[in-house]
């Protein structure tokens, strides 16, 4: 979280979108750094549960929207800051969802996107994994796919930054939702990786465990006009 706020450069002044917020965690955090935020998200249960987090944090800048991100529901030049984490690779048209978050961004407001980004050479083993993990999950972007969706939108003083998320495999199995008989299927694919990193995750055990972690990126780049 200190490198999300970090990077987003966000201040007392900033008025911020949390796009697909989930259970609220980054519209509280930067809550705590801005005059307001507000966070979106598609599913009523996700804004109860944020909406929850509010309170045990007695935040009272904070509001929610449920709604869809195609389009954004907020009028153009809408906000000052305009973040999304772990969530662009749940849409079937992530650059449509970029242009959005540019859309209601003031001019000279930032534009931020944190999520799971793979090499090139990576990119395709990742996502057969993931995408039999959560059948949900269309595609995670590539590095260079990500450069080019926000060159292509417009933003400039592109800024990035990178962490890594640790895993325990059967932790992870436990909440996600492969399909009947999947799981065995995505344990032998991890155990198979374990010395060759064709998936990216640097998979590996810790004593009778399998570990691995997601590569996240951070991408930050502010509104000209």
């Amino acid at each position: 979280m200190d490198m999300l706020v970090q990077f987003s450069g966000v201040c007392a002044r900033d008025t911020v979108l949390d796009v697909a917020c989930g259970l609220g965690i980054v519209a509280c955090e930067f809550a705590q750094h801005a005059a307001h935020v507000t966070g979106l998200d598609l599913t009523p249960t996700m804004i109860k549960e944020a909406g929850k987090r509010q309170q045990e944090q007695n935040l009272t800048n904070v509001s929610w929207y449920i709604g869809d991100v195609l389009p954004i529901p907020f009028p153009n030049s809408h906000f000052s800051c305009v973040v999304t984490r772990y969530s662009l690779h749940r849409f079937l048209d992530p650059m449509a969802v970029l242009l959005e978050m540019v859309r209601v961004c003031k001019p000279e407001g930032r534009v931020m996107v944190v999520d799971a980004v793979l090499p090139s050479e990576k990119i395709d083993a990742y996502n057969c994994m993931d995408q039999l993990r959560d059948p949900s999950h269309p595609k995670s972007l590539s590095f260079d796919e990500m450069a080019a969706a926000f060159e292509t939108s417009g933003l400039t003083n592109i800024q990035t930054g990178r962490y890594k998320v640790e895993m325990e495999l059967e932790q992870q199995l436990a909440a996600s939702f492969p399909h009947s008989g999947d799981k065995d299927k995505l344990r032998q694919m991890f155990q198979s990786d374990i010395g060759k990193d064709a998936m990216g995750v640097g998979v590996h055990h810790m004593g009778s465990e399998i570990h691995f972690a997601y590569p996240i990126l951070i991408t930050v780049g502010q509104k000209v006009v």
